[in-house]
């Protein structure tokens, strides 16, 4: 069970990180059409496309990517919640 609470709390951060390098990709132009731009945003797109449907951009920010980093993050908490009853 340790191992299982253990991959899933790394996979949910390390995703976290995904979408932060994604979303700071943007600041530099041509960095999304690199290899890696492409990787990330193969992974973080679907993830992050329902979240823009609901939150349009405001001007030029877009904040959904915080309100879907806040979703991971509260993922986490609730792993961490179950995982501390179960142990």
């Amino acid at each position: 069970m340790d191992l299982l609470y253990t991959v899933l709390y790394y996979a949910l951060q390390l995703y976290t990180f995904a979408i932060i390098a994604y979303i700071f990709m943007s600041w530099f132009p041509g960095a999304r059409e690199s290899a890696f731009g492409e990787f990330l945003s193969n992974i973080c797109e679907p993830y992050l496309a329902p979240f823009r449907r609901i939150i349009p951009p405001i001007g030029m920010f877009d904040f959904s990517p915080i309100v879907a980093i806040f979703l991971l993050q509260f993922a986490v908490y609730g792993l961490n919640f179950i995982f501390s009853r179960i142990s």
